[in-house]
């Protein structure tokens, strides 16, 4: 895979977004893509930018509501294939332990 984005879709509203945030998440599931959710977003793996394009449209577009507001970062490697998991274990290998602390 060479294409990693960092996608956050959520309604503008008063209250919890999980349920709609939630829908956005599922319409990943209709496209050739891994994903990981975290408290921030979600990390979308896809083999070309274009299915990234697509796979987030289609998460903003599941999401009910008056507005919506959604973010999406995209790192579009050319040159060789990785994944999110090795980006991480590089930084890692820098710190010399986990890019993880607990308070």
């Amino acid at each position: 895979m060479t294409a990693i984005a960092l996608l956050s879709v959520a309604p503008v509203i008063e209250g919890s977004m999980s349920g709609e945030v939630a829908k956005a998440v599922a319409a990943l599931d209709d496209f050739d893509v891994s994903y990981e959710t975290n408290p921030m977003g979600t990390v979308i793996e896809a083999d070309d930018a274009e299915t990234l394009f697509a796979a987030a449209a289609a998460a903003h577009d599941a999401v009910d509501g008056d507005r919506v507001s959604t973010v999406l970062k995209i790192d579009d490697k050319r040159t060789e294939d990785t994944t999110a998991a090795r980006k991480v274990e590089a930084v890692e290998e820098h710190l010399g332990r986990e890019a993880k602390r607990e308070r």
